[in-house]
């Protein structure tokens, strides 16, 4: 499955790009693949495409607060959970895009 992602927390460090990596590791070991944006203290990082948005069978968003250009998204199948779900159990963030 081909996917796309923007983590985002509160302070914007740590949280942020654990997430992503737990994100990036989890899809690449399930077969996946996968573009993590982060929206952290540094800004937007890794920056998403319309493109890859648009080629992409799925967003996965895990953010504790919005995240900006949310509209970019407006099309797109997407999950939105908490940055500790990405944390702490990743494979059922993808386990749930797999039920549609």
């Amino acid at each position: 499955m081909k996917l796309v992602a923007v983590t985002a927390c509160p302070t914007g460090i740590a949280h942020t790009y654990m997430a992503a990596e737990q994100l990036e590791k989890t899809a690449k070991k399930l077969g996946h693949s996968i573009k993590v944006e982060t929206q952290g203290a540094m800004g937007i990082e890794n920056e998403l495409s319309q493109a890859e948005v648009d080629g992409a069978e799925a967003v996965i968003i895990a953010a504790d607060i919005a995240v900006e250009r949310e509209e970019r998204f407006s099309r797109a199948r997407k999950i939105q959970v908490p940055v500790q779900a990405a944390l702490k159990d990743p494979e059922a963030i993808f386990a749930g895009l797999n039920k549609d």
